[in-house]
């Protein structure tokens, strides 16, 4: 138990360190992380059962080679990618939120040093280093936000383009 103590001591003291900013920033990739995992799972599950939904619809159509077919075809792909991609532009919102809120957290961090030098001169490196230290780590606390979910958004989007292809070349034109 006390290395939950412990860890909880450790994330409250680098909060601190970095500033109110860098709760934000936490939050931030909170929520985009949770995104993340929530459309991970609808892939395994709810989209997997859609598309077979679709099929099932599609292949029930007596006719498939019409106009107005076609049109229909068109508009079962339709809601299947929204559905896919419900979720994906809220998180490539929040990943670039990240880095913009890491250059807020830098600015204001900043702000405190040039406070410190104005009260104190420019000899007191230890009143500094607060402002320096809340100037910095939010700023790579936005990066490795960013970072992480650039990489996971881009496989996110893969994963809807080769799932509508699937679907698209399952709903066959014959009949």
């Amino acid at each position: 138990m006390q290395w939950l103590i412990d860890a909880f001591e450790a994330v409250r003291d680098f909060l601190e360190m970095g500033g109110p900013v860098l709760a934000l920033i936490g939050w931030t990739i909170f929520a985009m992380w949770i995104l993340i995992v929530e459309r991970l799972i609808y892939f395994q599950t709810g989209l997997k059962e859609l598309a077979r939904e679709v099929c099932a619809n599609w292949e029930g159509r007596g006719e498939r080679k019409s106009w107005y077919a076609h049109r229909i075809r068109e508009g079962m792909i339709s809601e299947f990618s929204m559905s896919a991609n419900a979720a994906i532009p809220v998180v490539q919102t929040l990943v670039a939120l990240c880095p913009l809120l890491g250059l807020m957290g830098t600015v204001t961090g900043m702000i405190e040093v040039f406070d410190v030098m104005a009260l104190t001169g420019s000899g007191n490196a230890r009143s500094m280093a607060s402002g320096v230290s809340r100037a910095t780590i939010p700023t790579m606390a936005g990066m490795v936000g960013a970072l992480s979910g650039v990489f996971l958004v881009t496989l996110l989007t893969r994963r809807v383009e080769r799932e509508v292809e699937s679907l698209e070349d399952s709903l066959t034109m014959d009949h």
